[in-house]
């Protein structure tokens, strides 16, 4: 099983099943018409013609395969205290190096927030937990002007949005005007207070959660809103063997609240991202394969089951997505595999099932998954 099917399987269940005739590998002949690089196994390779060879190429390589190394270590990090949510933790670490936002969805107790407070401590990230709750305000979120008597001045006073991973716990729960004050940091990078626009730390993205089973005094993340997220990430209950290892070391005195105690330690930090993006940017990828992108995304705009289908950016949030998995995986090109493999994930919110379809008790993943067997793939 190649990485890209494992994290399939992890995400979406069953494998699909593949659409080329006779069962051929559908990067057989993709891969052919590439544009030279420094080869399948070179992290990080240059992706444009010419030779590979030239200083600035190998700089380039060592650059990106100490950041894949350095991203890696946070992986075997995050499990000191993670345990049995392996695709999470690799999807928040696409959304970082797509420099995208990341809606996390599970039933509580699954170790979201501990997840999102794990990685940024590997990453020596800052990051600010806010709990949106139906009182809270846009200024809660982004900051306000505050009037300072000793100067008769007003100052501007940050909110928690000021972070490189905000925590958006519950982002549901708050009413829709909260919601939207979230939108021009999450397109933007910025707020804008009193007609002054005031830029964001970088890296930064929002890690927003939500429960899927409990809607009573919810407010639906709007379609626009939903948009923004480069990722929806399902967190499942654990299995049998991973919730033992869970209580065990509950019973060992593993204390969630102290990450130190635990051995997590910073193995990698913004250096190490911003090395890391500039190594995704450089990823091949065929017309083909940018053709079966589309193609995909054409094909849930006329789903019968679908009201509603993925838009451009959802297309483009594919593209991106597949290129990082593909260089966290060790290739400098990007495969078909790679972009069934992130299909689920980035395509799943951006979708609205018809009221029909949702009482013959068909799900989002399920059509996704029946348009992924019959797009043809390319070859």
């Amino acid at each position: 099983m190649n990485q890209a099917q494992h994290w399939q399987d992890e995400q979406a269940g069953p494998a699909v099943p593949d659409a080329t005739p006779g069962g051929a590998h559908p990067a057989t002949r993709v891969e052919d018409r590439l544009p030279p690089s420094d080869g399948p196994g070179s992290p990080g390779g240059a992706a444009g013609p010419g030779p590979a060879t030239t200083p600035r190429t190998d700089q380039a390589a060592v650059d990106g395969s100490s950041a894949r190394a350095a991203l890696l270590r946070v992986r075997a990090e995050v499990g000191k205290s993670i345990v049995g949510q392996d695709a999470a933790v690799t999807g928040l670490l696409i959304g970082l190096l797509a420099d995208g936002h990341v809606l996390l969805e599970g039933v509580p107790g699954v170790a979201k927030t501990l997840l999102v407070r794990t990685l940024a401590t590997a990453l020596d990230l800052d990051t600010k937990r806010v709990q949106f709750t139906p009182d809270l305000m846009p200024g809660d979120i982004t900051g306000s002007l505050i009037y300072e008597s000793k100067t008769s001045e007003f100052t501007f006073r940050e909110g928690p949005v000021f972070t490189n991973i905000l925590l958006a716990d519950e982002i549901n729960r708050t009413p829709p005007k909260t919601q939207a004050s979230l939108l021009e940091a999450m397109e933007e990078r910025q707020v804008s207070v009193d007609g002054v626009s005031r830029r964001l730390p970088t890296p930064f993205i929002v890690a927003a959660t939500q429960n899927p089973v409990e809607y009573e005094g919810t407010y639906p993340l709007p379609e626009a809103q939903l948009d923004r997220f480069l990722l929806k990430l399902t967190l499942p209950l654990p299995g049998r063997e991973d919730e033992i290892e869970v209580i065990r070391r509950h019973s060992a005195g593993f204390d969630p609240r102290n990450l130190g105690a635990a051995g997590v330690r910073a193995v990698a930090g913004a250096a190490d991202i911003d090395r890391a993006r500039a190594a995704v940017a450089r990823v091949a990828i065929a017309p083909e394969v940018l053709a079966y992108i589309v193609d995909l995304v054409r094909a849930t705009r006329s789903s019968p089951s679908f009201q509603l289908g993925v838009s451009p950016r959802g297309a483009t949030a594919l593209l991106n997505t597949s290129r990082a998995w593909a260089w966290l995986s060790g290739r400098s090109f990007v495969t078909p595999d790679d972009v069934k493999a992130l299909t689920l994930p980035a395509l799943r919110h951006r979708v609205a099932l018809r009221p029909e379809a949702q009482m013959d008790g068909v799900g989002v993943d399920d059509v996704l998954g029946s348009i992924l067997g019959s797009v043809p793939v390319p070859r």
